[in-house]
């Protein structure tokens, strides 16, 4: 046998004789994060690729690219439906023009606590995972912010005091909020928001304090009201396509990898809720409660977005709120 015609044998029976799960590591996707690499939601999904890669034996492989280094927040969710990369996260009630019930989880005042915010998920996801579907993508996991609170340049002790104020809006909830309230919303993405405050575009926002902490706010700004007005949630979501391309065993590794990253996310969210208000406090910024006025003003607001809401969201979003009541 000559040394070519041996060495291709050589080389045929090196493949057939491989373990499958080497002859078939051929999927690698790209992960596109919107927050730093120092977030939470970006470890927690960084963890999420190694489980992945883990329990596929390397069969699929996930880089992440946290700060939006690959696509902006507000590009991610386009590029995953679009098939422009296979997988990314964002912040789910930024989608709400796409359908209203993506929504839910930032309906100020409905679910404040941890136990209630799962209690609303549990209600919810069978819905959001259809709406998302119909929307070309599927979800695998979802993990919850901290409650959200109020940064402002000044003390806020009534409504009125953000009258006027320039706002930071992350979604149509805050958007309706601040102008209910009196302020200027603005939309900006987590990724601008320190340029943002830094250059006076706005001067106000509700949002956790872990994004306070991950953003360094008291920076630019000095006082965080704890009103614990909502606990929304980040999804990570794949191309259906993409997804329906994978063999049912990686599905079944990749769901499970799922399951534990969101498990770990709703941990990190609750222990940080507490340790991010006291880094914030440690920076220097004045971290209050609210008033016994701002407490009794902000509930209304959160009655009439809620009927706001449900308008929007039809009998889909009475099923949810029914089942999280009942």
């Amino acid at each position: 046998m000559n040394f070519t015609r041996f060495a291709s044998a050589a080389a045929i029976a090196a493949c057939l004789s491989a373990p499958a799960s080497l002859a078939s590591a051929q999927e690698a996707w790209d992960m596109a994060l919107a927050y730093s690499a120092s977030n939470y939601h970006s470890q927690n999904a960084q963890l999420f690729a190694d489980l992945v890669e883990e329990k596929t034996d390397g069969a699929l492989t996930i880089t992440t690219h946290p700060s939006g280094s690959l696509y902006k927040g507000n590009e991610i969710f386009r590029a995953v439906r679009t098939n422009q990369i296979a997988i990314g996260e964002r912040f789910m009630s930024a989608l709400g023009n796409e359908n209203p019930v993506l929504e839910v989880d930032a309906i100020p005042f409905l679910a404040t606590s941890f136990e209630d915010a799962r209690s609303l998920y549990e209600a919810s996801r069978p819905t959001v995972e259809a709406a998302l579907e119909d929307m070309g993508v599927k979800l695998l996991y979802a993990v919850p912010w901290p409650p959200q609170g109020l940064y402002s340049a000044d003390p806020i002790n009534s409504a009125d005091d953000l009258n006027g104020a320039r706002f930071r809006a992350t979604n149509q909830m805050t958007t309706r909020l601040a102008e209910l309230m009196g302020a200027q919303p603005t939309k900006i993405e987590a990724a601008e928001m320190s340029n943002a405050f830094a250059t006076g575009v706005v001067n106000s926002m509700m949002t956790s304090a872990a994004t306070g902490v991950d953003r360094s706010m008291w920076e630019y700004i000095p006082v965080f009201t704890d009103v614990q007005a909502a606990i929304p949630k980040n999804v990570v979501v794949v191309n259906l396509e993409v997804w329906n391309n994978l063999s049912s065993d990686v599905q079944a590794a990749v769901e499970e990898a799922a399951a534990e990253a969101e498990r770990n996310g709703w941990r990190l969210a609750t222990e940080l809720a507490e340790s991010a208000k006291s880094t914030l406090s440690e920076n220097g910024m004045t971290v209050a409660q609210p008033s016994e006025e701002l407490s009794a003003a902000l509930p209304e607001f959160g009655t009439q977005l809620t009927q706001e809401w449900l308008e929007r969201a039809g009998e889909n979003g009475t099923a949810i709120i029914d089942a999280y009541r009942n």
